[in-house]
Order: structure tokens, then C-alpha cells, then sequence
């Protein structure tokens, strides 16, 4: 892992964050929370203590919706272009870190797949699918 500082954005780019190593863990999320939250077969998340995120531009964009009776998640997002951004969980004490939104290798890989068991009935391995450099060519 990398001890260098990790930055990461929105897509319109008014969001701008720095992250700083060491990462308590960088996972795969298969619940049906973070499937819902990105849109996708699962999050890809770090995790990080609350100190070890700077914001550098547009903190006063970030939209947050607090699910009601979860025991720490949350979600937040840019207001201008909807991006997925880093999100503090209810205890104040954690920062989770969308490993999408950084612009550079974060210097970890995921370490594991957590609800696995909850994951999406139409869920495909990557690794399965044919792989193509750009789009595909049409049929």
C-alpha cells in the first residue's frame, strides 16, 4: 500500500477529496443497500478513518440521505452531477470511500466480497464476459 495521498472527485469535478493511507479495508459490497446506492451488481468501498479525508473543493455540495433504522450506512452524492462521494457512518467515526470517484490507483486492491449471499440473481463474474478495449462491434 501506498503512504502517498489518494485523490478523488465527482464527475463534474466541483467535488474534490484527498484520502490518506493506511485504509482499515477495501472491499466488494454485495447487499442490496449498495447495489441500490450505485446503481450496479456491487460498491467497491474503502474504509478510513474520519481524519484521514480532506475536502478540497465543493464539501458544501455533497447531498447525504441517512437510511432510517440502519445501523451505519448512509449514502451521499454530488447535488450538480450526482457522483457517489465519500460518506461518514452514523457513529462520526468512519469515512467510506468510493473506490470509483478516486483519480489515481489507491495503491490497494479489494480484499474480499462481503454479502456474497445477498448478492444480485443476475450477477456474472466479470472475468466471464467477453472483453472488448472500447465499445463492441455491432452485430
Amino acid at each position: 500500500m501506498t503512504s502517498t495521498e489518494i485523490t478523488g472527485s465527482c464527475l463534474c469535478g466541483e467535488v474534490r477529496y484527498r484520502v490518506r493511507p493506511p485504509f482499515t479495508w477495501f472491499h466488494y459490497c454485495h447487499c442490496s443497500r449498495c447495489r441500490k446506492r450505485t446503481g450496479s451488481a456491487h460498491s467497491a468501498n474503502l474504509l478510513v478513518a474520519v481524519e484521514q479525508v480532506e475536502w478540497l473543493a465543493g464539501g458544501e455540495l455533497a447531498g447525504r440521505y441517512e437510511l432510517p433504522g440502519a445501523k451505519s450506512f448512509s449514502t451521499a452524492w454530488c447535488t450538480h452531477c450526482g457522483s457517489a462521494l465519500p460518506w461518514t457512518t452514523k457513529n462520526g467515526r468512519w469515512i467510506v470511500v468510493p473506490a470509483g470517484g478516486l483519480n489515481v490507483d489507491p495503491g490497494a486492491r479489494p480484499e474480499r466480497n462481503i454479502f456474497w449471499d445477498s448478492r444480485a440473481v443476475w450477477y456474472t463474474h466479470a472475468a466471464e464476459l467477453p472483453r472488448f478495449a472500447e465499445l463492441p462491434p455491432r452485430e
